[in-house]
């Protein structure tokens, strides 16, 4: 029996959805990562989005964007579950209700691409303008998800390329949103070739070799500067000053992290795996992971043990440790702020200086809407609400000059660019990876901090509790790095290179550009359709 047209209308759609969602899923860092699906696997949504008419693109991108992000933020379950105390019943339709929001950037992209390049009435689709729509309109609803609402940019497609050196050099020109326009371009060149073997797929018009032409020596040319800059940079920190580093990964279990018993155990743990890079492989700085301190530092005797030592080592200390001030309220009644920080420690208990997490994570750090939102109680009993530190200025420590990221204020390039902007010369990145367990979230979460090393042309530390901690240099090569959930202390000698980047002098703004570019022209096709 043949299916009915209004089957087949709902099928198409559906599979080509679950082509690309399955695909992109797969060439992201994780259980598979096999990146070289990156270059194809949107191309069935972007077939698809040829031959459709807009509303069906935006349903078609929905459905895409929900399955690849349940795909790809299953982990919230073990955040939520295992960590956070919630049962399935709330954990999993918070993970739906996340996948869901997240669906609606691509969802948009998709119906803005449909409005320029997809059929209207009984004309088909445009390839040529398939070509340059699709990677302006990704780009565009991706930089948007970086802002609104706090932002989460988790895993832009352009991350995807992380471990492959020559092809993410061009992002110190636009960022890793140059990156995705460069994917998307290579799918949308891949779309529009299998369009034309389509019967009914008309060609565009004359003119359209020459928006593949132009897409073929865009590609070309940031291939070619990608090969340039890999030379220049090689050369570049081949020459410049070495500091020696060493990181820690002290494996602690999340579960009895913070409790009282556990404490002494925790600091001599750290201890334990920091001497011998400081007294044999000759560390000048050592770095703990975040909170790697399970204590106030400014009030806790323990602290004492820590700074003894780093005194018999010689060697300065960088750790993650949970801070707080005390200021005159009103009335003159004290007001206790608390901080996510990171401490600079070095011999004899001289501090170097102080940083606060600028970017905190909600529900986990801070908890907004908290009168509004009571069924969340379970998740953030234990929270105490962290304040959003503001000092942008790097931690000095001789010729390093360091710019802090805590946690996941890795995934925003901006906090990154700004340390740079004010001089860092090596970018410190201390987490805790312990809440996303043995998933494919610690693997995504260093493929981001690759970025922010090329995007700077900065050297980058990672500390981890539970990993993955190592080394990345200014080309985006991961010099070493540790397995997850294992002990471990490494050290490493890594650059320090001041120059600035294009992409810290504009580059950032090309996500916005693009951004601005793909509401006129959705704008414009909507006035020419009616």
């Amino acid at each position: 029996m043949k299916p009915s047209r209004k089957a087949e209308g709902i099928a198409v759609p559906a599979l080509s959805a679950l082509a690309s969602a399955g695909l992109l899923a797969a060439a992201m860092p994780g259980r598979i990562g096999w990146w070289p699906l990156l270059f194809v696997g949107l191309a069935p949504m972007l077939l698809l989005i040829l031959n459709s008419r807009p509303g069906r693109s935006l349903l078609a991108g929905f459905f895409f964007g929900l399955v690849y992000h349940l795909a790809l933020l299953y982990w919230i379950l073990i955040v939520l579950g295992r960590y956070g105390g919630l049962p399935l019943g709330l954990s999993l339709p918070a993970l739906l209700l996340l996948a869901a929001y997240m669906a609606c950037f691509p969802a948009a992209s998709c119906f803005v691409t449909g409005l320029v390049a997809g059929r209207r009435g009984n004309r088909q689709g445009s390839t040529a303008a398939l070509i340059w729509t699709a990677p302006v309109a990704w780009v565009g609803f991706e930089y948007l998800r970086s802002i609104l609402f706090t932002g989460f940019p988790w895993m832009d497609l352009g991350y995807g390329l992380f471990d492959q050196p020559m092809l993410i050099q061009a992002a110190d020109l636009g960022g890793h949103h140059l990156l995705t326009f460069s994917l998307v371009l290579v799918n949308g060149l891949v779309a529009a070739g299998l369009g034309r073997l389509g019967r009914n797929t008309r060609l565009g018009d004359r003119r359209s070799p020459w928006p593949v032409l132009a897409a073929v020596v865009v590609l070309l040319g940031i291939g070619g500067y990608s090969i340039l800059r890999h030379q220049a940079v090689e050369a570049s920190q081949a020459q410049a000053r070495q500091a020696r580093v060493a990181v820690v990964q002290g494996d602690i279990d999340q579960a009895i992290k913070w409790s009282e018993a556990a404490r002494v155990a925790t600091v001599d743990t750290y201890i334990g795996l920091s001497r011998p890079t400081m007294l044999e492989d000759g560390a000048e700085l050592v770095v703990w992971p975040e909170t790697a301190l399970p204590f106030y530092p400014q009030k806790d005797p323990l602290i004492r043990r820590v700074i003894d030592s780093i005194t018999a080592g010689k060697a300065w200390l960088l750790t993650g440790a949970p801070l707080f001030t005390v200021t005159a309220g009103p009335g003159g009644a004290e007001q206790v702020r608390y901080w996510n920080g990171a401490l600079l420690l070095g011999p004899g208990g001289k501090v170097g200086g102080e940083y606060a997490k600028r970017h905190l994570v909600p529900f986990g750090e801070y908890v907004p809407l908290r009168r509004w939102l009571p069924f969340l109680q379970p998740l953030v009993v234990n929270v105490d609400d962290f304040s959003a530190g503001t000092e942008k200025g790097p931690l000095v420590l001789g010729a390093m000059r360091l710019g802090m990221l805590i946690c996941y204020e890795s995934i925003f390039p901006d906090i990154a660019r700004e340390s740079v902007e004010r001089g860092a010369n090596l970018l410190v990145n201390i987490t805790n990876d312990a809440w996303y367990g043995r998933s494919s979230a610690p693997y995504q979460s260093m493929a981001m901090a690759v970025l922010r090393a090329v995007e700077n042309r900065r050297a980058l530390v990672r500390a981890a509790n539970t990993g993955i901690s190592g080394f990345v240099d200014p080309l985006g090569r991961i010099i070493d790095r540790t397995d997850i959930f294992v002990e471990a202390a490494r050290t490493a000698s890594v650059p320090l290179l001041d120059q600035p980047t294009p992409f810290g002098r504009g580059g950032h703004w090309f996500g916005l550009a693009c951004a601005i570019l793909a509401g006129l022209l959705a704008t414009a096709s909507l006035r020419r359709r009616r």
